[in-house]
């Protein structure tokens, strides 16, 4: 073991230097064996360069120094050997992902690469929340089952709750893994090996084994009547996923790649299919494999969840009726919000034009309101209103009326096209309820009907082919009592 001793004292010695000029050739000369071998040796068994080991723990502790009343950057710059107070803050931000002005400022923690010490394996180096794995809320199994007493509703309750709260916090980490997989300076050929750790063994396969369990602890309350059955179909497409088996054709040959040889990810063009975008898209071709295990573990969630949600957001109104409906082509005509459509009479007008096209009627004649964001995201479009009918496809359009049109299947049209693929609700009770805006993300028909198809696991195709409408059943001039969504049905 003289190889592990000599080792030791290396890093001993360049602990007490780490604020001296340090030549690898000085530290090769302590253990008495050349540079060279060195390097190789410390490369082998710590899994990164010397070089990179004496960088990480001299901005692991800059920042502890920029945490100290009365520091100055410049100082601590040339404490730690870098030419300019500028290259200091590049190396610092690219490592800690915040600037030494933000830490100085705030007095933000950073993260912290410890001093290795071997012990006939390695420990140290990157805290292992900076292996995302331990940032996901995975179920606590220990806590779930402590208590065998419970009835299955109580029990049940137990995963909606971790459910819940699951949603708030993982969708940060997913982007904090798509960030990393983009970031070049964490993908050299010395830190593949530790990468494919990191996400192939310490995020996927974290999350099959939990969606193992998951499925079944569930399958053992089942019989109480207690689970959402949706929950099975949101686990097996999470399944599919984590197993290299993406939906998305445009992904399959790269996820297929990285599965069989996780060294492709050395590409720049295979991380970015991998990782695709932190925020929200406007175009589904830009989704990439992150994005839809994104996805998954947020549909299992919703499942858990999203139905006594939908229950407890019923208040003063219920649902009266709920199904999925497929209609042939059509053609939305009308006109959007303004000033006119505001008043009843400006409503009046534009109606009384599209009851004179009785001839093209479409089978679901109703007075709507279409809301959607022109096939974008919320956060680049705002959405857009337009009362109107459907009608046949290919109806004529009346002078100053504008039309979309929807088709039953997923049809490739060089202009926005919707799907005729929805979620109809129909609401009884106070109508008033059923408008309030106030605790709902837009008003409360609008999340009730939203909650009920998470809930059932079924896909929005939000953003490119996303709208919904409010439904007049009695007319433009009674309150709205019905909604309808976007979905895509399998």
């Amino acid at each position: 073991m003289n190889w592990i001793q000599n080792l030791q004292k290396a890093i001993q010695y360049i602990e007490s230097h780490l604020t001296d000029d340090i030549k690898i050739d000085d530290v090769a000369a302590q253990i008495h064996t050349s540079s060279t071998h060195f390097q190789m040796i410390f490369h082998i068994v710590m899994g990164i360069t010397i070089g990179e080991y004496i960088r990480n723990r001299r901005l692991s502790l800059a920042a502890q120094d920029l945490l100290q009343p009365d520091s100055r950057i410049i100082g601590i710059a040339m404490r730690y050997h870098y030419s300019t107070p500028e290259s200091f803050s590049k190396a610092f931000t690219r490592f800690h992902g915040v600037s030494p002005s933000k830490v100085q400022q705030t007095k933000q923690q950073c993260k912290q690469f410890a001093p290795l010490c071997i012990h006939i394996t390695v420990q140290g180096g990157f805290e292992m929340s900076h292996t995302f794995a331990d940032d996901i809320l995975f179920l606590n199994w220990i806590e779930i089952q402590k208590d065998k007493k419970l009835s299955s509703l109580e029990a049940y309750n137990r995963l909606v709750n971790w459910a819940s709260q699951a949603r708030r916090q993982n969708p940060g980490v997913f982007d904090a893994l798509s960030e990393w997989i983009l970031d070049d300076s964490q993908w050299s050929e010395e830190k593949l090996a530790e990468n494919e750790q990191i996400l192939m063994h310490g995020v996927l396969a974290r999350f099959k084994e939990q969606n193992a369990k998951l499925r079944e602890y569930l399958k053992e309350l089942e019989p109480s009547g207690v689970v959402n059955q949706a929950v099975f179909k949101a686990l097996n497409r999470f399944d599919d996923e984590l197993s290299g088996q993406t939906h998305d054709e445009r992904l399959q040959e790269t996820v297929a790649k990285i599965f069989a040889d996780f060294s492709t990810m050395r590409k720049r063009s295979v991380r970015e299919k991998i990782a695709g975008h932190v925020k929200e898209s406007i175009h589904m071709n830009d989704l990439g494999y992150i994005n839809y295990l994104k996805d998954c573990d947020a549909s299992v969630q919703w499942t858990l969840f999203m139905p006594r949600k939908a229950e407890s957001q019923q208040k003063g109104f219920k649902v009266d009726s709920f199904e999925y409906k497929t209609m042939p082509a059509m053609r939305f005509i009308g006109r959007e919000g303004d000033d006119t459509t505001e008043t009843i009479e400006g409503r009046k007008a534009l109606f009384n034009t599209l009851d004179k096209m009785d001839a093209h009627k479409s089978g679901f004649d109703h007075d709507i309101l279409l809301m959607h964001h022109y096939g974008r995201g919320v956060d680049i479009e705002p959405w857009h209103g337009f009362w109107g009918r459907f009608m046949k496809p290919y109806t004529p359009v009346p002078e100053g009326f504008v039309y979309w049109d929807f088709v039953p299947d997923n049809s490739n049209t060089p202009y926005l096209t919707f799907r005729s693929q929805f979620a109809l609700a129909t609401f009884a009770g106070d109508a008033d309820a059923m408008h309030k805006r106030k605790g709902y993300d837009s008003d409360a028909m609008y999340d009730v009907t939203r909650n009920i198809i998470l809930g059932q696991s079924v896909t929005i195709p939000y953003p490119e082919i996303y709208w919904t409408a409010e439904v007049f059943l009695d007319g433009y001039d009674k309150p709205g009592t019905a909604y309808m969504f976007s979905v895509a049905l399998d």
